[in-house]
């Protein structure tokens, strides 16, 4: 039942999908030795290559939910890859056992890159990718996983960070991608100090930046399975993400 109303609510906000094929497909892959295991979508019905954005999971790592973004942002002409960041037999069972995991790769940020860059490769070298026209958008945990990827000197398109941490790294490298922040307003997880050190960042790096900051919303807001979630501010920020990337593939 908890699957069933995390699809639903996400693909009732998507655009008509009457004529796509959208293919789901788990991926094994490693970085360094570890083993991981993604997924990826695609519309089997678009012929040649297509943008493609990598959507990476939230704390509870690559799951429904994620699975659904991956089929949703497929539905819109994207070829997409959630990336496995944790490990293939890493899957956390709640919210505790998520914390620990996450926090730990929280306080390894050269890991995560590792982690989300071996993602990103994937996705580049797919043959229905086009490596000029690349993205990536973040939940939660996610969110700040993306932001590292830019940090990190990626050279892709834009990402897009919802709800994410934002906590600035001392040791932040150069960014040579845009940047779309999706933030709540009433996000208990990331106070205002932590925004305001964000924003003197990219500022400070010269980056092509937003911040959207969304009222009445707290953290997970996009989530349908969440106490937090906020249909309207989903459906906005969503819409924000479209037009981010419209923008950027043009």
């Amino acid at each position: 039942m908890r699957i069933l109303l995390i699809l639903t609510a996400i693909l009732s906000i998507s655009l008509s999908t009457a004529f796509a094929q959208i293919r789901g497909e788990v991926v094994e892959y490693k970085q360094g030795t570890t083993v991981l295991e993604g997924y990826l979508a695609y519309d089997d019905s678009i012929k040649g290559k297509r943008p493609g954005v990598l959507v990476v999971h939230d704390w509870l790592g690559v799951g429904p939910y994620v699975r659904a973004r991956a089929q949703q942002l497929a539905s819109l002409g994207y070829i997409a890859f959630a990336p496995d960041i944790y490990g293939k037999d890493i899957r956390p069972a709640d919210n505790k056992e998520a914390a620990k995991v996450s926090g730990e790769l929280k306080n390894d940020r050269m890991l995560l890159r590792l982690r989300v860059n071996a993602g990103l490769d994937i996705l580049r070298n797919h043959p229905l990718t086009d490596p000029d026209k690349l993205g990536a958008i973040g939940y939660c945990f996610g969110g700040m996983t993306v932001l590292e990827l830019a940090r990190s000197g990626a050279n892709i398109a834009g990402v897009v960070s919802f709800h994410g941490n934002l906590d600035t790294p001392a040791d932040t490298s150069s960014i040579h991608t845009k940047v779309l922040v999706l933030h709540g307003a009433d996000d208990p997880v990331v106070p205002p100090a932590q925004v305001a050190a964000f924003e003197n960042e990219m500022r400070k790096a010269n980056v092509d930046w937003q911040l959207n900051v969304y009222s009445g919303a707290a953290h997970n807001f996009t989530n349908p399975n969440s106490p937090a979630y906020n249909r309207q501010v989903d459906r906005r920020s969503f819409e924000a993400m479209k037009a981010f990337f419209r923008e950027i593939f043009a």
